[in-house]
């Protein structure tokens, strides 16, 4: 191993060689004054406002479907707003209690955790591709596994989710399969793949686990990675609240209202750029919403025993 003191000498050395076979015979030599000097000043970065999308996918996936989107709200509203990116779900929760988040987009079980714990607002829930503002889990298993055909076939076999806290990639189809006589301990395992659907899709496809739980959709995701023909999807559940956008209470009201009035703008059937934005991030646009809507969530979390305090 070199020393940092050696590293330095040739560094030196290699210096001093360059600049002596740089200077000619006849060339004046320029003398340096170091008694001048000024200081730089480094523009600070004014502060923006954060928009983070729960990290359901990877962040490339994300970017992608949401860069358009903090674009328009910026220059709609006038304000500095960023992306960023939370790692896992549990980490998305732990910005924004932080602070370090101002407006969420998430599932509806980790807006009603940020709801009751710090006091977040609900302000818009998106329509999805389909029109409706609801979406609906899947349980998903590979086409030619023949001993799985309906929900009863699930029992004592492996279950590969999403995270604790997906919605549509674990809680959805917990309450189906509780609906349907069926506990945690009626199962091989289940196991988690740090919160991204399409994991849970390549698991199964790779027959690691005999069934997945994902939104629906999802399998659009990987159709350029895998067959998706060779995956059949055993039920859907029922339909439950969409994906919301939430806003601090340390963020200024007139504030969220500009960004609240421009996501209501958005204009799918009438407006290109607007149709564009919503294409990337996969939906056709968005409905006012509130706190009320995530009732039936709340319901469900009740069902399957978890704790959204």
């Amino acid at each position: 191993m070199v020393s940092s003191r050696t590293t330095i000498s040739c560094l030196c050395m290699i210096l001093a060689v360059f600049f002596l076979s740089s200077c000619r015979e006849n060339e004046e030599t320029v003398k340096v004054s170091l008694e001048k000097r000024e200081d730089i000043a480094f523009k600070q970065q004014l502060p923006a406002i954060t928009y983070a999308y729960l990290p359901q996918y990877a962040h490339t996936e994300s970017f992608q479907r949401h860069h358009l989107l903090v674009e328009y709200l910026a220059e709609e509203t006038g304000l500095a707003i960023r992306q960023v990116f939370p790692e896992t779900f549990d980490d998305h929760v732990k910005m924004f209690s932080q602070g370090k988040i101002d407006i969420s987009f998430s599932n509806p079980f980790i807006y009603v955790q940020l709801a009751n714990r710090f006091g977040a607002k609900a302000m818009a829930r998106i329509i999805e591709e389909d029109g409706r503002a609801e979406f609906r889990g899947q349980i998903i298993a590979r086409r030619d596994n023949q001993g799985i055909k309906s929900i009863k076939d699930c029992r004592g076999k492996s279950w590969v989710a999403v995270d604790p806290s997906s919605a549509g990639g674990y809680l959805f189809a917990l309450g189906h399969f509780v609906d349907h006589g069926l506990k945690l301990d009626d199962f091989k395992e289940v196991v988690f793949v740090g919160g991204r659907q399409e994991n849970v899709i390549l698991g199964v496809y790779a027959g690691l686990y005999d069934i997945g739980s994902i939104r629906e959709g999802s399998l659009n995701v990987v159709k350029d990675k895998i067959d998706i023909s060779q995956i059949k999807v055993i039920n859907n559940t029922r339909w439950y609240p969409g994906w919301v956008y939430a806003y601090s209470p340390r963020l200024p009201q007139d504030v969220a209202d500009k960004i609240s009035v421009a996501l209501l703008r958005l204009d799918y059937k009438n407006n290109p750029r607007h149709r564009a934005i919503l294409d990337a991030a996969k939906c056709i646009g968005l409905v006012p919403s509130n706190d009320r809507d995530f009732d039936p969530v709340r319901d469900l979390s009740k069902k399957v025993g978890l704790d959204l305090e």
